[in-house]
């Protein structure tokens, strides 16, 4: 099993109700603060993965005024609260990397288990920073609604998403174009028909 918990490409943590790591796998350690595993178990989530926050209280992570609106901690929570079997957020992280303050985008999903009597929540942190930037960097024309793609061409939104995230679009209208389009007709009675045409 850890040759499979360590295949996996994003980092996941298994941690308990305060966000105490118990384990982790391969891909966690990339961005730890320290690769000694005794270091690692038991300390909190923030304070491994050097969040910002977890450095304004002596107390740590999940202790200053602002961890509570966290998503990860909040995932952690409502996940062993029940109801939801996988709770899944997307946030902003500011971490500290080489002594900078480094603004990261992930995608958040906890998901709770016991084992031997004890409850745990299976912690995903998905690295989306590079999707993230991309949508920021979408240029749609404000006349036509046509979108540019990296080639420097301009496309239907259809064609845009069919060739760079192969993703088929379907076509309904929004209720103010839907009532646009009824009043169109409402104002515009039936043609009589032209006799000669019969």
């Amino acid at each position: 099993m850890r040759e499979v918990f360590d295949a996996l490409p994003s980092m996941v943590f298994v941690v308990d109700q305060d966000v105490r790591i118990q384990e982790y796998n391969a891909a966690a350690t990339s961005v730890m603060i320290t690769a000694e595993r005794e270091a690692i178990l038991q300390r909190r989530a923030g304070e491994i993965l050097n969040c910002i926050h977890s450095r304004e209280s002596p107390d740590g992570c999940g202790r200053s005024s602002v961890c509570s609106g966290c998503i990860v901690r909040n995932a952690v929570t409502k996940a062993l609260q029940g109801g939801a079997r996988v709770i899944r957020h997307r946030t902003r992280m500011q971490i500290v990397q080489n002594e900078q303050i480094v603004q990261i985008y992930v995608l958040v999903t906890a998901s709770p288990f016991s084992f031997r009597g004890n409850q745990h929540v299976l912690l995903v942190i998905e690295d989306i920073t590079e999707i993230a930037e991309l949508y920021r960097m979408i240029f749609i024309c404000p006349v036509c609604g046509k979108m540019q793609s990296e080639e420097k061409t301009w496309m239907r939104v259809e064609s845009y998403f069919k060739n760079n995230w192969n993703v088929e679009c379907s076509h309904g209208y929004c209720p103010d174009c839907f009532q646009h389009e009824m009043e169109k007709i409402r104002s515009n009675p039936k043609k009589e028909q032209d006799p000669s045409r019969s």
